[in-house]
């Protein structure tokens, strides 16, 4: 299929795929989301589409619904602490802070404390604008009642989001000495960088070692982190998530990344996916510019 239709569906396809992968927390299952959209997409009579991106953003929504549901077991099964699949993205997207922040990780875990489609009401409302009528054909509720889950949904994130503002220039700053002294294993360095209240989270999937539970405490993090540390490994700068991060190389190979929150000029949350289902879409390690 080419034409109007082809267009319309490759011009939408960033906004498709981002409501997708903020749904679900995984790149791997935003794209099988994606494929279906357009496999519906393709079957249908495009004359009598009136708005193309209302369309498909319903339809990708109500298939991201599904697939939410329909791994909610699987989910509830997972070994050890759950953490979002890493998304590769560019700097240029921490231009967009409402996108930016919305990707982030810690936001990723704030909506995975949501009901499926309250989830989706604050996804389309409050990250994309979408308008409440059209929310409303998304999720089959009225638009009084998309109000009322939109206006829960938000107080929820605002109870639960961080609350100390950083400016990406002291965000970036703090990252890089994070990274310094893990490379350098200049402990002094990694202590001021922390917060005394610091979490960890590892997401190995039961597939590699990692923490089965949050490791809460500098002390604690700063004893997990020197023990597990391979002899030979390389941090290398990458941006994942709208905001930079680290990747961790053993041998030439990606042995996990790790995203941060900054607060107050230190990580307080510190999160490492080594799961390597989670780390196939990221390729192999390139170096980006800092």
């Amino acid at each position: 299929m080419s034409g109007p239709a082809t267009e319309a569906f490759v011009a939408h396809r960033n906004l498709l795929f981002t409501v997708a992968y903020e749904m679900l927390g995984s790149a791997a299952d935003a794209e099988d989301v994606l494929q279906e959209v357009w496999l519906r997409w393709s079957g249908v009579e495009h004359d009598d589409v009136r708005e193309p991106r209302a369309y498909l953003v319903r339809i990708t929504t109500r298939l991201a619904l599904n697939h939410l549901r329909s791994g909610a077991r699987r989910r509830e099964e997972y070994v050890g602490p759950w953490l979002p699949e890493p998304l590769l993205t560019t700097p240029d997207v921490a231009d967009d802070v409402a996108l930016a922040d919305s990707v982030s990780t810690a936001m990723l875990l704030v909506l995975e404390t949501l009901p499926p489609t309250e989830r989706a009401v604050f996804v389309l409302r409050e990250v994309f604008d979408v308008p409440y009528d059209e929310i409303a054909a998304a999720v089959d509720k009225s638009e009084a009642a998309v109000r009322q889950v939109a206006h829960r949904a938000r107080a929820h994130v605002q109870a639960r989001r961080p609350r100390t503002a950083v400016t990406a220039g002291e965000r970036d700053a703090v990252i890089e000495r994070f990274r310094l002294a893990t490379e350098t294993g200049d402990l002094q360095l990694l202590m001021d960088v922390l917060a005394p209240d610091v979490v960890l989270m590892t997401d190995g999937g039961g597939k590699v070692k990692a923490a089965l539970n949050p490791i809460h405490g500098r002390d604690k993090v700063l004893r997990f982190l020197t023990a597990v540390a391979p002899d030979a490994l390389e941090l290398v700068p990458v941006w994942l998530n709208g905001s930079p991060a680290i990747q961790f190389v053993v041998g030439g190979h990606r042995d996990g990344v790790g995203t941060m929150l900054v607060e107050d000029g230190v990580v307080t949350r510190l999160y490492l996916v080594r799961n390597p289902d989670k780390l196939a879409s990221l390729g192999e390690p390139v170096p980006l510019a800092r």
